[in-house]
């Protein structure tokens, strides 16, 4: 009987033993096969918009190298939450993946109980790009740069509104922010979406807002609001002349931006995920593509940047604002 027991033992041990190398084998011939098809890029924003313009010129870059089409899907709502999700329960083969922002990879988690996945459900392959916001007035508030502005709301708490493109945006997180390293007292109004924050503004409707700074370049440009600074620690590249508002004492602690980042489901085997990091790593080191971001306002990720303590970063300083302005969505 011990020996029959033996025996069956062995036999089960042989099958594992033989059922694990064929599942590696399988793996190791899927990832020198991959990709052997289209690649779906999933995007959570309606076409136009900046995520999604900086989604194509990642799958323009990606196709070229990997050597088949990345499709670009927009899954608009929810702030990117729907696109996100998706992703988060795909298959971790490789051939869906996301560019999103901090909006739905780190922000929608903490103000909104309802989305049921976090950062570790996906597998991070790398950051993409970032941009600064810029804090702006209207023509009726009366103030041309960000000290003026400090003074006049110190001055007047509660007087004096700001508007964002929404509730728990990135833009919304930069106003809160600046509230809480200037001390300020203001109402925060969100719009859905920049449109009727813009046409608010210009009409001086309320005094001041945020923009990501490619969305308010044109009116600024055009005088029709007047920049009192970026949110990043030093000026942008791309607007030398718009100061940093950590330039002034009190905001020496403002750095905030809206950035991109490419991922993939959980589990994604690592010679896949090389291949995709590879794939992006040359992308970033494009001219082409480096042109592209720059013209839409973008900065290009360092390659060396690790994506996923990056991110872990962001939402531990994404909850000291939620915790200050008690965000909830």
């Amino acid at each position: 009987m011990q020996n029959t027991n033996m025996m069956r033992r062995t036999a089960l041990s042989a099958a594992f033993l033989i059922a694990a190398t064929v599942g590696l084998t399988g793996t190791a011939a899927a990832a020198d096969n991959y990709p052997s098809r289209a690649i779906t890029m999933v995007v959570g924003y309606p076409a136009g918009g900046s995520t999604d313009l900086v989604g194509r010129f990642v799958a323009d870059g990606l196709a070229s190298r990997l050597g088949q089409p990345v499709v670009v899907e927009n899954l608009g709502g929810a702030g990117g939450v729907i696109g996100a999700q998706k992703v988060s329960k795909a298959p971790a083969d490789g051939y869906t993946i996301l560019v999103g922002a901090n909006n739905e990879l780190a922000i929608a988690k903490l103000i909104n109980k309802a989305v049921k996945y976090n950062i570790g459900d996906f597998t991070p392959i790398g950051m993409v790009g970032s941009q600064p916001m810029v804090l702006v007035a209207s023509p009726k508030a009366g103030v041309k740069n960000a000290a003026e502005f400090t003074a006049l709301v110190s001055k007047n708490p509660e007087k004096f509104s700001y508007g964002s493109s929404g509730v728990g945006t990135a833009l919304h997180l930069a106003g809160e922010m600046i509230k809480e390293q200037g001390k300020l007292q203001m109402m925060h109004v969100p719009y859905k979406g920049v449109a009727p924050l813009t046409t608010d503004l210009v009409g001086n409707n309320i005094e001041f807002g945020m923009f990501v700074l490619s969305s308010g370049l044109p009116q600024i440009k055009a005088g029709k609001v007047i920049a009192l600074g970026t949110t990043e620690a030093k000026r942008s590249a791309i607007t030398p002349d718009i100061p940093a508002l950590s330039e002034l004492p009190q905001y020496k602690n403002v750095d905030i931006n809206v950035w991109f980042a490419m991922m993939a489901p959980k589990g994604l085997p690592a010679p896949i995920a090389a291949k995709l990091k590879k794939a992006l790593d040359e992308t970033l080191a494009s001219p082409e593509f480096r042109k592209k971001m720059e013209e839409t306002g973008n900065v290009v990720a360092d390659p060396k940047v690790d994506a996923g303590k990056y991110i872990h970063a962001e939402i531990a300083k994404y909850t000291k604002i939620v915790q200050f302005a008690k965000i909830e969505n």
